[in-house]
């Protein structure tokens, strides 16, 4: 007789528990190889479950506890804003605290530039998932993304299409390629490689043995990608605003960096849910 979907994932949770990875992993994982939504999870809790399915589930919850491997590699998508995204090997996971950048952007945006057509550039773009979901909440957008890894582009593209999203992807070390096109752009965004080889060791193994460790590790001690675009940045036009997300004790080293650039910008700190400092946002110049 078959086990029910209550009887398999309180199983799955303890044993998670026990090797200490997240119990949540199984519920994320179940829903996923049934092929339900959460809502219809929760409704077939006293369902049996067919044993293929559980041998099948069982063989990822076995590879995920004893591994690592993200379970996001394992589904192959990930939620961000509201939205359901393709990722691999070749992209960072998304992250909680990346939705609140693209939340601080889309406020600038309506502070600063209400109902004007605005150029976007999100820069090391991986996944795509910032520059995608600026392109779908801002209408007035004209959205574009680089990045150095044509694998990570391909993911990209591959969600800007699947959500139906108008976005430019263009192959290239951060600003270069936009240099090289004498693109003018008014906004730059970007979740850059920010931390630093020293602390590898503090991440966990779902992070540093997976993640691609372009999207990850930075020299000069995490803030060799903001000096670069920074720089870059200074030949761009007509460049209004800058908004990193950073490393949380990253502000004050960024700040230095900006204002040495663009002296008579406006940069402030945003600090996350979490209460960590996590967003620098510079405003250039408004119209």
């Amino acid at each position: 007789m078959s086990e029910k979907l209550f009887e398999v994932l309180k199983r799955a949770s303890l044993f998670l528990e026990k090797q200490n990875r997240e119990p949540r992993v199984a519920e994320i994982l179940l829903q996923h190889h049934l092929k339900i939504n959460r809502s219809q999870f929760f409704m077939m809790m006293q369902e049996p479950i067919n044993p293929n399915v559980i041998k099948r589930f069982e063989q990822d919850l076995e590879r995920h506890a004893k591994t690592g491997v993200p379970v996001q590699h394992l589904t192959g998508s990930e939620e961000f804003y509201g939205r359901t995204f393709h990722v691999n090997e070749h992209v960072l996971i998304p992250r909680p605290e990346t939705e609140e950048l693209v939340l601080h952007v889309t406020n600038l945006v309506q502070e600063y530039f209400p109902n004007q057509p605005i150029t976007i550039a999100d820069i090391g773009t991986g996944s795509g998932i910032i520059a995608t979901t600026l392109a779908l909440e801002l209408s007035q957008a004209n959205v574009f993304a680089s990045d150095i890894s044509e694998k990570a582009l391909q993911v990209a593209r591959k969600n800007a299409s699947n959500l139906h999203a108008e976005v430019s992807f263009l192959q290239g070390d951060f600003l270069q390629p936009f240099i090289d096109e004498g693109k003018e752009m008014d906004i730059l965004v970007s979740n850059p490689p920010y931390i630093a080889k020293s602390e590898e060791e503090l991440l966990s193994d779902t992070v540093k043995n997976f993640d691609p460790e372009l999207a990850l590790f930075a020299d000069e001690e995490g803030l060799a990608a903001y000096r670069r675009i920074i720089q870059q940045a200074k030949r761009i036009s007509p460049l209004q605003a800058l908004v990193f997300e950073i490393g949380h004790t990253q502000s004050d080293a960024i700040h230095q960096l900006i204002k040495a650039a663009f002296p008579t910008s406006m940069v402030k700190t945003i600090k996350d849910i979490n209460g960590k400092d996590r967003i620098v946002s510079a405003v250039l110049k408004s119209n």
